[in-house]
């Protein structure tokens, strides 16, 4: 009910519903919402039992088995290791009329510990490693979960294990190549684009929520690859092949620009720039190099490669502002806030001397966080006075 009358104080001071004529389709709102339904949402002292439950459940599992591995034959292991994932979903599947959270948690552990399950039978076999193949396999158990269930738990498994098994097969490939951490770089960025705006106006909150973070993550890890340019780490001198930068850009390009023209096309503004931001970042380096010098030490990133990654956080906040994302504008604010600083530590700090450096490190943190504070209430508050209706995403 508090969260009713919220929303309908709001619709009213924004016009949409009027408070006399509109007086019976309010009421009836607010019968709706006060009628008895029962129990239908567990109080947040089960959520916990269920959470603390599942996590020694698992901790117990694992202790036991560990303690007795080297004992058991390789049959029994095998068994054994079946038998866990079958009896967690079994006992999900038992449990799903009568408490539906309970066996959703269940049936996350079991899938959970598919990924555990399938390393360890290649090691109770013997196979051939190759693990990204079994990165695969776990996301396609996700998949098939949530193609059953429906759940949140097995949507955010699959939409992160997707892009993990991509990614680990790229990194398998260009494995000890020079450019092979752009690479990595630019999907990350992209793909974090895509998951920090596809999902704005969901009403999937778990999902929303644990994507935004991992995907803001994934950006700042992605941006800090691109960085530093061109390394060699291994002293390896030969760049990827190009069918390896085949399959990459169709990564990093044409997959996730294939979801937002399919599932959400607003996101594909910002999946372009995050291409053009991606594509543009590596050669802003102070020092470049042709494929044959041997001594790619990568060199350290010039002031436009600062420029494009605070326009691109600019970007960011101003596409938040304009999708009613207060996360995003945040995330942006935040983003081009740190671009400043590192600018600040790595080109201006030395060249003035400590003492002065410090001065200027105080002035920057207190007259650059009252400004951008500024700025981010402002974006706030302008769509907090006129919010629209955003499209449900997926």
């Amino acid at each position: 009910m508090p969260d009713l009358e919220t929303y309908l104080a709001r619709w009213q001071s924004a016009g949409i519903l009027d408070r006399e004529s509109d007086a019976g389709l309010i009421a009836r709102m607010r019968a709706l919402e006060t009628e008895d339904k029962g129990p239908t949402i567990p109080r947040w002292q089960s959520l916990v039992a269920l959470i603390l439950g599942a996590i020694l459940l698992a901790c117990g599992v694992v202790l036991f088995v560990s303690a007795h591995w080297d004992q058991i034959s390789p049959l029994a292991r095998f068994a054994l290791v079946l038998a866990t994932v079958s009896v967690l979903h079994l006992g999900g599947a038992i449990s799903r009329s009568e408490f539906r959270v309970f066996s959703t948690t269940l049936h996350v552990i079991g899938t959970i510990s598919t990924g555990t399950a399938i390393a360890l039978i290649g090691q109770i076999f013997n196979l051939q490693e190759h693990w990204p193949v079994a990165v695969l396999l776990w996301a396609i158990a996700a998949l098939a979960g949530w193609a059953l269930l429906h759940d949140q738990a097995h949507q955010i498994l699959t939409l992160l294990l997707f892009p993990a098994w991509l990614i680990s097969e790229l990194s398998y490939a260009a494995k000890g190549y020079i450019g092979a951490e752009v690479y990595l770089g630019r999907i990350l960025i992209v793909w974090a684009t895509l998951y920090l705006t596809i999902f704005l106006g969901s009403h999937r909150k778990a999902v929303r929520g644990i994507l935004f973070a991992a995907a803001a993550i994934a950006a700042v890890v992605g941006t800090d690859l691109m960085f530093w340019s061109w390394r060699s780490w291994t002293g390896h001198t030969t760049f990827l092949p190009l069918s390896a930068r085949i399959w990459d850009w169709g990564v990093i390009a044409a997959v996730p620009l294939f979801f937002t023209l399919f599932r959400r096309r607003e996101s594909l503004v910002p999946v372009l720039a995050a291409i053009l931001f991606a594509v543009i970042l590596p050669w802003c380096n102070r020092s470049l190099w042709t494929p044959f010098d041997r001594n790619l030490d990568g060199g350290s990133p010039n002031l436009a490669g600062f420029t494009l990654t605070a326009s691109f956080a600019i970007f960011l906040s101003w596409w938040g502002a304009r999708n009613a994302s207060r996360a995003l504008v945040n995330l942006g604010i935040f983003g081009f806030a740190i671009v400043v600083m590192f600018f600040y530590v790595s080109d201006v700090f030395d060249k003035v001397g400590r003492s002065l450096g410090l001065i200027g490190l105080g002035i920057l943190f207190l007259a650059g966080g009252w400004l951008l504070e500024k700025t981010r209430r402002r974006l706030i508050d302008r769509f907090s006075e006129s919010p629209a209706g955003l499209p449900e995403a997926v």
